[in-house]
């Protein structure tokens, strides 16, 4: 039971680990946390133990006695689950931060001193650690794509993952009152993050660490929750929902969650339930939310299956609903109707007059999925690319003669839009497909103007067109960046041509720039000087690979961004193949603030004295460090800008902030 708090400065982080017969888990949890970086002294770690009959109470006895910042609260056993106990270390919780660990989890050795600090940076009051799942356990994977130092739940993945093992700030808790449904048996963190979430100054993402380890999947003895357990889950997430939100989009949004992720899964439970309970107590409770919280707009975002279940549950019609979800498996499969630019789900209730169900339940044609994969890019002749992939609409048969898809390119910041032909390359797959895109007349006979164009696949079927961005679908090991190159556009213009993959979903972009002159270069790696601190190693080639120097003058050039330049000619590469170099660049001489990074490359006939090179980019490598050396005795620093996509490394130059690096390290 609560008991009153220790004296004393108030800790960073409160570690509440709910425990309930976990051995062995209990003992890999705990220990996780008291080996935390971040330091005991900034700790308190609070085992509450539900009244378990494994040892637990034990194992949880033994740890504390080695461990002054351990504290062990008994608990009454109760038939709910672990909110009750979480709720028991909440009222005992002084630190500025609470952290939920689960007995069969455990957390990575930084995991709290980074989750700390990117609160502390973003002023956030919720931080999500990346989770991972060794044994097989499913984990979110969409919101920890790349850390983010402040959003919030319509801005990103971060509703997908419900769980309480989260980085909350005791401030909003306490300011909400927040505390967990102390009756449910399953699901019952879902509210209390839910309510955090919506209420939150902000949230942060760490994802470029493994935070938080889940434990194995539950044995196969679990029994998993039967209807009328999903439906009290439920009953606090849509409460939570609705309080803490208006009526519009942002509740729709929220509210679609939970129509997805618990109601429709809930209704697919009933072939397996009691007919009479869930007629008389449970489908009627279903129907009012459904009624009370699915809008009109809620409605058409729901899938087919999805939006003829709620139909029949919002109009009452049990014994329909029961026969679309024993049916579900094998309606599943049937086909299409396209009619008039739109294309039908062939459920039976379709247009059954009996079944009276309108047309809008089984309306797909927003929701046709376009199976699309891309096989490469080169280059063929001398300024056009070739694009090779497959695309296809999923459930539809294509006419190669009439249904003709077409590459879009979309150039970024602008309303323009190109679109190519795209031509068949296989007799027997009509998906395959190669698509031309000549970069001197695109633009309707003139070349490509300069700028990022997006790319695009208009995928047609019978009428049908779908339109989805391209690449992130590819061959395993395809290096998008061999197909760099330097192109001539028309008398006396050339253009830089730079394809990438986007950051971080992987879309296939074109970077195109001016280069009025001299050879392209390909940049193989980048990286930090072993031994010569502050100076950055750039390795190459000239292109195409063989090109001889023939007397070219390449220089490593960094462009700050009020326009100084500093160039530093380069030397081949002796013994190396022709056109290889390795330049040098020594970033410790460079004065504060942004710094672009480029290779100059001068042909014989090129630029004379005091003339511009033309420059190619140096990619930003996938992993490049920061970088640290003294100057007149004070620590200056490089770090490279990255995380918005750029074709072009970045770095900002500035002294350490002394204060700063001193409380870092305290920190530690």
């Amino acid at each position: 039971m609560p008991r009153t708090p220790r004296p004393g400065p108030s800790p960073r982080v409160s570690v509440i680990v709910p425990a309930r017969d976990a051995m062995p888990g209990i003992t890999r949890a705990v220990t996780s946390a008291i080996r935390q970086t971040i330091g005991l002294s900034r700790l308190e770690i609070i085992a509450v133990d539900g009244g378990s009959a494994d040892g637990t109470a034990a194992e949880l006895d033994r740890l504390a006695a080695g461990c002054p910042s351990l504290r062990v609260v008994r608990h009454p056993r109760s038939r709910g689950g672990t909110g009750a106990l979480r709720n028991t270390g909440l009222d005992l919780a002084r630190g500025d931060f609470v952290f939920f660990l689960d007995a069969d989890a455990h957390l990575a050795p930084d995991a709290l001193r980074r989750m700390v600090a990117t609160a502390d940076a973003g002023g956030t009051d919720v931080v999500l650690g990346k989770m991972v799942s060794p044994d097989g356990r499913g984990v979110p994977t969409a919101v920890f794509r790349h850390n983010q130092l402040r959003t919030d739940v319509h801005a990103s993945h971060a509703y997908a993952t419900l769980e309480p093992c989260k980085l909350f700030r005791r401030a909003l808790v306490e300011r909400l009152q927040l505390r967990f449904p102390a009756h449910l048996r399953h699901d019952e963190g879902k509210p209390f993050t839910a309510a955090a979430y919506l209420n939150a100054s902000g949230i942060s993402v760490v994802a470029d660490y493994d935070c938080y380890h889940l434990g194995p999947p539950p044995g196969r003895d679990r029994t998993a929750p039967g209807l009328a357990d999903r439906v009290e889950a439920m009953r606090p997430l849509l409460e939570t929902a609705a309080r803490h939100t208006r009526p519009g989009p942002r509740r729709d949004a929220v509210m679609r969650h939970h129509f997805r992720r618990e109601l429709c899964p809930a209704l697919r439970t009933l072939p397996h339930e009691d007919e009479a309970e869930a007629r008389e107590r449970l489908l009627p409770t279903l129907r009012r939310w459904a009624r009370a919280h699915c809008s009109d707009a809620l409605f058409a975002t729901l899938t087919a299956p999805e939006r003829l279940m709620v139909h029949l549950l919002r109009t009452g019609r049990y014994d329909d609903l029961l026969s679309v979800v024993c049916g579900a498996e094998r309606d599943a499969r049937r086909g299409h109707l396209v009619e008039k630019g739109r294309v039908y789900w062939l459920h039976p209730f379709f247009r059954d007059p009996d079944a009276d169900v309108p047309d809008a339940c089984f309306d797909v044609t927003d929701r046709l999925p376009v199976r699309h994969h891309l096989a490469g890019a080169g280059w063929h002749g001398r300024s056009t690319l070739r694009v090779r992939g497959r695309a296809a609409v999923e459930g539809l048969a294509s006419d190669p003669e009439e249904d003709r898809a077409e590459l879009v390119l979309r150039r970024r910041g602008a309303r323009e839009e190109l679109r190519i032909p795209v031509v068949a390359t296989a007799e027997d797959d009509p998906a395959q497909f190669a698509a031309d895109l000549d970069i001197a007349t695109a633009d309707g006979g003139a070349p490509l103007r300069p700028g990022v164009w997006d790319v695009f696949l208009d995928v047609r079927a019978q009428g049908i067109s779908r339109t989805v961005r391209f690449g992130s679908r590819h061959d395993d090991g395809l290096d998008i960046g061999t197909a760099r190159r330097v192109v001539t556009v028309g008398p006396g213009l050339r253009a830089r041509v730079t394809p990438y993959f986007t950051s971080p979903y992987r879309n296939l972009s074109l970077d195109i720039g001016p280069a009025p002159g001299g050879a392209p270069c390909e940049v193989t790696e980048t990286v930090w000087h072993p031994s010569d601190k502050g100076t950055l190693v750039v390795a190459g080639r000239l292109l195409p690979p063989g090109t001889p120097a023939r007397g070219r003058v390449l220089r490593l050039r960094a462009e700050h961004a009020d326009g100084r330049v500093h160039d530093h000619t380069v030397r081949y590469a002796a013994g190396h193949p022709a056109g290889a170099f390795t330049a040098r660049l020594p970033v410790r001489d460079l004065g504060r603030g942004r710094w672009t990074v480029t290779l100059a490359v001068v042909a014989p006939d090129g630029p004379g004295p005091g003339r511009p090179a033309p420059a190619a980019p140096v990619p930003p490598p996938a992993r490049l460090p920061g970088a640290r050396w003294m100057r007149r005795g004070r620590p200056y620093y490089a770090k490279p800008l990255v995380g918005r996509g750029e074709v072009t490394l970045e770095l900002r130059v500035a002294p350490v902030r002394l204060l700063a690096a001193v409380r870092n390290r305290l920190r530690r």
